[in-house]
Order: C-alpha cells, then structure tokens, then sequence
C-alpha cells in the first residue's frame, strides 16, 4: 500500500468514506443510456468552444463554454466531466460484462463466477433490504460486551482485519530507503471527516458542516437501534474523540513531504508511544507475529492515541469503536442507511442531488473489491495488444523530448543532470493492465451474501498487503484497475502507469489528428514523467530510494522556480473567499506545467517531417492546446469544490488550463496574445 503523498495521479480525486461496496438503495431506476462522447470522432470538437470567448483571455472558456453549457451536473453527481463522460461509458461496459457473468449458466469460467455472483449479490436489494441491520448485529454485539480497555487490542484487529481503521491505520509500503524490500508501517486514521482541519477550523461553514456531521452520526445510531437521547450521547462522544485524533494528525500539506512520513521504530520503540496497547498481541493478530521494525508515520498521532484510550471511559471508547463500524459499512446495509449516509456525504458534503443508481454502484465494488478479476474481462473486450504498442511509442517520444528538455537547462549543473538522466532512463512503462493478474480464489464469494462478500474480500486483500512484510518489492503489481480512468506515478517503483481505461477518447483517438492526440493523452504522459521530478519525486533516487542526489545550489533554484507556482496558483479563487492551495498542489501543478511542455516538444518534433495543414481553421498548434484544454472540461458543485480546495492536491480544471498555458510563450504565439492579456503571464513560471 503507497503511501498518499508519495503517489500522484493524473486525477486523483479525495476517496470516498471508506466501504462503499455494495451500498443499497431505492427501487431499481430505469437504465439511462451512456451518453456518447462529444463529438463526432469523440476527442477535439469545435462545437464545444466558445466562440464569444477571447483565447488570450479565458481558454478554458474559449475551449469549453459550449461543451459547459450543455453538459450540466447529472443529479447522481457531484461533478461532470470529460473524466466522468468516459467513466460512464467504461462503467456501462462493466455493467453488460457483469450482467452476463452474474447468469447462473454452467459454462462460466471460474471468473465470471467470481465477478458474477458478487454482482449478483449487490444486486439483489430484497434481501440486503430483509436482513437490516442484521449482517453487522454480531459485531456490534462483541463492541458492547468488551469487558474491559484491555480488550480493545483484539477487537481492534478484527476491526483492521476488515480495513475499518479505527484508530490508526496498520499497513505494508515500500521502505523509503530501501525500495527493495517492503515493511511495515501505521499511519493516523479513524477520522469520519476527509481530512483534520474540518474538525479545527472556525469559519462559519467548517462549524455548520461539524453540526451536520453530527446530526449524521445520531441518526445513524438511532437506525442502530438507540433512542434519541442515547444516539445524541454518543454522537457527541463520537465528535470529541476524532477531534482529539485530529489535533495530533499531520495536516494535508505535511504529508506531501517524504521525509515528514518516515520514522523507522523497533517494536520496542512503538511500545512506548502508546504503553498501554498490546502491540505484540496486535501484530499476532494480524499475521505479522515476528515483526521487528516498522515506520510509523506520525508519532505524535500514536501518542495521542494512547491519550484518547486512557483519559476517556471504555463505554465512551466502546461508542467510538461502534461508530467506526456503522461508518464503514453502512453503505453495505438497508436502504435506510445508504440513504442517511448519501444524505451526508453525497448531499451535504459534496453537493449530488441524488443516491446514484444501484447497478453503477455495484459495478464500481466490484471493480473496488474484484479489479483484476473484473479487469481481464475489460482488457478482452476493449484493448489489444496494437493499443499498448501505440501508447508505448508516445511514451518513449515524450522521454526522448524529457531528455533533451533535461540536457538543455540553464539552472542545473552537469553533475545534476546526470543523475536525472540516470532516473529518466530508469523510469518503467507500464500500459494497460499488469502481467500478472491478482488471484482471489482464497475469499468464498456467495450469491445471497453481499455483506460477508465485501467483508471477506476486503480481509483478502488487508492479507495480501501484509503477506509483502519483510519480502522483496513485487514490481508487476498496479495500484489502479484496468478500467480505472486515471494515469499515476509511483516514486518508489519509479513507473509509470496508464489503465486501459484512459487510453480512449477524449485522451486518445485514432480517428483524430496527431496535434489532439499530442494535446490530451502526450500531456497525460508528460505529467506522469515530471512526477519523478516535482518536489517529491524528485527526492527520490531511481532505484526509488528517498535520497539526496541534488547539488545544493541546483536544490536552490529549483525550489526559487516551485516558489513562483506556488505563488501563482495561491492566487487563483474557488468559492467565495476560498483559494487554491499552492503548496498543497505543488506536485501536480508542476507536473501540469512540465507535462505540456514535454507533449509539445515531442509533437513538433513529429510534425517537422509531416505537412502542416489547417483543420477546422486551427493550425496544427492551435489543435494542440485545444486538444488539452478540452480534457478539462468540468462542471462541479460549489460543495465539492470548496472540499476539493481543502485536500485535493490538484488544481481546478480552469487553472490546470489556465493557469499552465498563460506560463507558456509557445500558446501565447499560437492565438496571438498580447503583454498584458491574462494568458501572458508576467513573470512566467517555469521549473521543467
């Protein structure tokens, strides 16, 4: 398991409270049928631009305002666009893979039957409906009936055991240096909230979201089965004990730094974080008895921990733990659950309208819980070999152009640049789907069980995490599903990673010109390189080791020019008074910046052996941004975009255009922009 502020993704959005799979919900909806793509080759399209719209002022408007206007947010969403447009579109395959597999026929292969009678058993609302709160009783029942603190070390491993973290998160990573070889680590968690400073905060709406959270965790309890009194109790209890854990957890922007994540402790050391937790009896239970040494994360959150168990009561302990359970699983329950659970984080917290319709929310546990198994079947049907030769050949055009973009800086001295040559050529590709599929044979899968299913699967893969302690890195392994639209870099593994998912239009089409292909999936590229040398990345060695390999005064200036994108995107508003955290986006600002460049580059080189031709009244350069812009197009509610500001390490979707091409002379010469229009911005930043 990465650790979050290591692992930078293309689109990586904050995660969902834990244990969405296979949430219940109203009456089965009608199907709506997947839109198609905009446009007629499903990629660049010019009736999705704003003519009326000045390029060199707005070219996110100039690219998107027609596409925006009639694109508004679907009720079961909270945000629309071209991600989300080819998300449906992959999720409507899944849907018909999984509806032919979940037919009890006696011909399926062992992964149909897999992936079918999990779906099968998410489908079937009736009796997820008839059991209530029945499949969670047992364990609520043993929380209650916990005679003493002591106990809580085993029930919080049967909690962990079934990624319900409570209290604190326990899990395998890389070892920072040593990426070689896999340990052991524990990190904070047990939060209900996304992130600390929801629970610190004192601006008006942090206080009003507090009270609402807590309306939530009482109604929640009184679906439990607890009167009103009893479940405001508890709720308040509940609030005042994550508020503690969050006061001792590091905040969002911290933990974009390696060095801030990694403190390597024997057992013994662990002990005295937290004396009065049987750590020895822990690690037994979770499978990892002859554990030595660990990292762990964030001391001063394991003493805080210790804090929490001893100064508050074990009935107040015992609410917290009930609390982290109903939390995790509700999704997994009856209809009235789902609905108080989409009534907060769904409603209020993001701004969808409505509980998003069964069939997709049991297509996305599946790919959740069953992805590689899921994935096999999604790879048959929509990507070939010839796909993974033709992204593979743009990848290694863009590295060529990184390469050359390295060897030309101004900044950096020789003996650096070496060392980031050394890297660049170290950096793996991998396109597609991985070489070897994960097996989850081991975890019983029944068609009447949808609870125990998601149970079982999510203990099979807490198992397979832990079974990589003390072993070496295996480096056929993904972090993302085949059909996942996304694309990441992974420091440690020092790869690149790009699902089948994402090598469609709009990102890649074949039935469109090279300058759009170049725009959309070469800046995709692009940016997944330049992760290996944004502010994190580029701590890390190319064995993916955490390693100082900078000369200081390099180190100095690379950090004067990440100085000016900070700056800059700090700049940029969300919501009312709300901004875009620079430090916060960083990564993925610089990647944004970085990653065009590198398309560009490699694209002109493409283009100087070809004739240059107009399409639709664009040059070939023209097409080029717009092909970028256009992958942006996104409508968002103002409740996720004030959420996004607070723990999305990504910029908007208006500043990831804007903001990256106003930085580049080479777009400003394409439209002709002008000094003093705001796409020509003064000074430019600029680090790769």
């Amino acid at each position: 398991m990465l650790l979050g502020a290591v692992w930078c993704a293309l689109a990586q959005r904050p995660p969902a409270p834990p244990a969405n799979e296979g949430k219940g919900s109203r009456p089965p909806a009608a199907r709506r049928e997947t839109p198609p793509l905009s446009g007629a080759n499903s990629a660049f399209d010019i009736s999705m631009l704003d003519r009326a719209a000045n390029p060199c002022v707005d070219f996110y408007q100039y690219s998107c305002g027609a596409w925006l206007q009639r694109n508004p947010i679907p009720p079961d969403e909270a945000g629309w666009g071209r991600f989300n447009e080819l998300q449906e579109r992959n999720r409507a395959i899944l849907r018909d893979i999984l509806e032919a597999a979940s037919k009890p026929e006696p011909n399926r292969s062992f992964i149909e039957r897999e992936i079918g009678d999990y779906y099968a058993a998410c489908m079937d609302e009736s009796a997820i409906e008839r059991k209530g709160l029945e499949p969670a009783k047992a364990e609520l029942d043993r929380i209650a009936a916990l005679p003493s603190k002591a106990a809580l070390t085993e029930e919080l491993v049967r909690l962990h055991q079934r990624r319900i973290h409570a209290f604190f998160l326990f899990d395998s990573q890389q070892d920072f240096k040593n990426a070689s070889q896999m340990i052991a680590y524990v990190d904070q968690s047990g939060l209900g909230l996304p992130d600390r400073d929801y629970y610190l905060k004192t601006d008006p709406k942090s206080v009003e979201l507090r009270g609402k959270y807590v309306q939530h965790i009482q109604r929640t309890f009184q679906l439990a089965g607890d009167d009103p009194p009893t479940a405001a109790r508890k709720a308040q209890t509940v609030m005042k004990i994550e508020t503690d854990l969050a006061k001792a957890s590091l905040d969002v922007v911290s933990r974009r730094d390696p060095a801030k994540q990694y403190h390597m402790y024997t057992v013994h050391e662990l002990v005295s974080l937290d004396p009065g937790f049987d750590w020895a009896k822990y690690f037994t239970g979770m499978g990892v008895p002859n554990l030595q040494n660990l990292n762990v994360v964030h001391p001063p959150f394991l003493r805080q921990v210790e804090t929490v168990t001893v100064v508050y009561s074990l009935d107040d302990l015992k609410t917290y733990l009930s609390w982290s359970l109903l939390h995790s699983v509700s999704g997994l329950l009856s209809k009235a659950f789902v609905d108080e659970r989409f009534d907060f984080y769904g409603r209020t917290l993001s701004g969808a309208r409505e509980l998003q319709a069964r069939w997709k929310r049991c297509v996305e546990s599946t790919d959740a819980l069953l992805g590689d198994a899921l994935g096999q079947k999604y790879v048959e049907k929509t990507f070939g070999a010839e796909g993974k030769q033709r992204t593979l050949k743009m990848v290694r055009e863009i590295e060529a152009a990184m390469q050359k973009d390295i060897e030309s800086l101004d900044w950096m001295s020789p003996e650096t640049k070496k060392q980031a040559l050394i890297k660049l050529h170290a950096i793996t590709n991998k396109i597609g789907y991985p070489d070897k599929w994960k097996d989850y044979s081991s975890a019983t899968i029944a068609r009447d069980d949808a609870f125990g299913n998601a149970m079982r699967l999510r203990a099979w893969s807490v198992q397979h995490e832990l079974e990589k302690i003390g072993k070496p890195v295996d480096k056929t392994e993904w972090q993302m599903s085949p059909p996942t639209v996304n694309a990441y870099y992974d420091p440690q593994m020092n790869d690149i990673n790009f699902p089948a998912g994402i090598l469609q239009p709009p990102f890649y089409s074949n039935n469109i010109d090279d300058a759009v292909n170049y725009g959309a999936i070469g800046a995709v590229i692009g940016h997944e390189l330049t992760h290996g040398f944004d502010d994190e990345g580029r701590q890390f060695d190319a064995q993916g080791n955490l390693r100082d390999w900078w000369k200081p005064e390099d180190a100095r200036r690379f950090e004067e020019r990440t100085d000016c994108l900070v700056k800059e995107y700090s700049s940029f508003s969300v919501e009312d008074s709300v901004h875009v955290n620079g430090k916060l986006t960083l990564g993925e600002n610089t990647a944004d910046n970085g990653g065009i460049r590198l398309a560009l580059m490699a694209f002109l080189a493409d283009l100087a052996n070809k004739p240059k031709s107009d399409i639709d009244g664009f040059t070939p350069e023209q097409r080029f941004f717009l092909g970028y812009g256009q992958i942006w197009c996104e409508n968002v509610s103002p409740e996720l975009a004030r959420m996004l500001a607070n723990v999305d390490p990504h910029s908007p979707p208006r500043y990831r255009v804007n903001g990256v091409l106003s930085n580049m002379p080479e777009f400003q010469k394409a439209f002709g922009c002008a000094a003093g229009q705001p796409m020509v911005r003064r000074p430019a930043c600029r680090v790769w």
